[in-house]
């Protein structure tokens, strides 16, 4: 029985592995299908990670995840690259359904985070990371004093293009309704902000640029309007997100523990879960910060409390 299953392989589920072996647990894997490291090794600019700066060329995200997995082995933990199909629980311990196999845990870290949901449009595929991005934290700094661009309606939306509008000279907020989701006092702070200019009941057709990058889109309306375009670098993306919690899911459709209205799961500060011995870090938790940094810090946390929980009931 292992002291401790990982579920995925990003900052959180790296840290969380470096912690609990370290801290003195002999028996902890970490399943994770493909390469340690997360979303963030596709990140070809990392500028907000303390004590990791060069100025040309940046540091990338393969370089910044790249001896994290070897530090983490080094004090023992073991790198499973299989798929995890569920986690359930059996009296006192977890059971790690693998499809052709079953591993039991007495303790389980849940890391596998969550992904940006697509809008869809022409060329986001082709300029995601090349001016087309979901972080306006990690992204926005790159476009100072220049016009940019968000996609969205909601509290993400809106508080992302109040941060850009921090940063940059203007902001495009493009939305398919004329009514956003978000609530009402954002929304007014929107509304208030000068750099902030609403383009409503519209949506993106097309984002278009060259070999250097994003140069603009092109947003057609609703109401039959004349299409415009709008030449701006930078697109940030909130659409929403979907959260990877498919481990978590029971034969009877129910969760394996207590999760919010948007599947993201619900801890408190220590990373615990509704399910004594079940933790969850990184961006598959509510109110995550989406950074790798604070993903780190849960992994750290659900780590050292994965820990403890084991040595007070052997």
């Amino acid at each position: 029985m292992l002291d401790c299953a990982i579920i995925g392989g990003g900052p959180a589920g790296l840290t969380a592995g470096l912690y609990a072996t370290r801290g003195g647990l002999k028996n902890v894997s970490m399943f994770e299908l493909g390469m340690p490291g997360g979303q963030i090794t596709q990140s070809s600019e990392i500028e907000n990670y303390p004590g990791i700066f060069r100025e040309e060329p940046h540091v990338t995200g393969m370089e910044l995840m790249e001896p994290w997995p070897n530090q983490c082995q080094h004090f023992g933990l073991k790198h499973e690259m299989k798929e995890v199909k569920r986690v359930s629980k059996d009296g006192n311990h977890f059971v790690i359904d693998l499809g052709d196999d079953k591993v039991e845990a007495k303790s389980v870290v849940v890391a596998t985070g969550s992904t940006p949901r697509k809008a869809g449009f022409k060329g986001e595929d082709e300029f995601f990371g090349k001016g087309v991005s979901t972080c306006a934290t990690c992204d926005g700094f790159f476009y100072k004093d220049k016009e940019v661009a968000v996609l969205g309606g909601g509290d993400t939306a809106l508080e992302e293009a109040l941060y850009l509008a921090n940063i940059c000279s203007k902001v495009y907020i493009i939305h398919r309704r004329d009514e956003f989701r978000a609530a009402p006092p954002t929304v007014e702070r929107v509304m208030k902000n000068e750099k902030i200019e609403l383009v409503l009941n519209a949506s993106i057709e097309e984002a278009f640029g060259d070999m250097m990058g994003l140069s603009g889109v092109k947003v057609s309306f609703k109401d039959g309007k004349d299409p415009i375009t709008l030449n701006v670098p930078g697109l940030f993306v909130f659409v929403g997100n979907d959260v990877k919690n498919e481990v978590l899911k029971q034969e009877d459709g129910s969760f394996l523990c207590d999760v919010n209205e948007n599947g993201e799961v619900i801890v408190d500060l220590n990373m615990h879960t509704s399910v004594e011995g079940l933790y969850a870090a990184g961006d598959i938790r509510l109110n995550a910060a989406k950074q790798v940094v604070c993903a780190a810090g849960d992994g750290a946390v659900a780590g050292m409390q994965a820990l403890n929980y084991v040595l007070e009931h052997e």
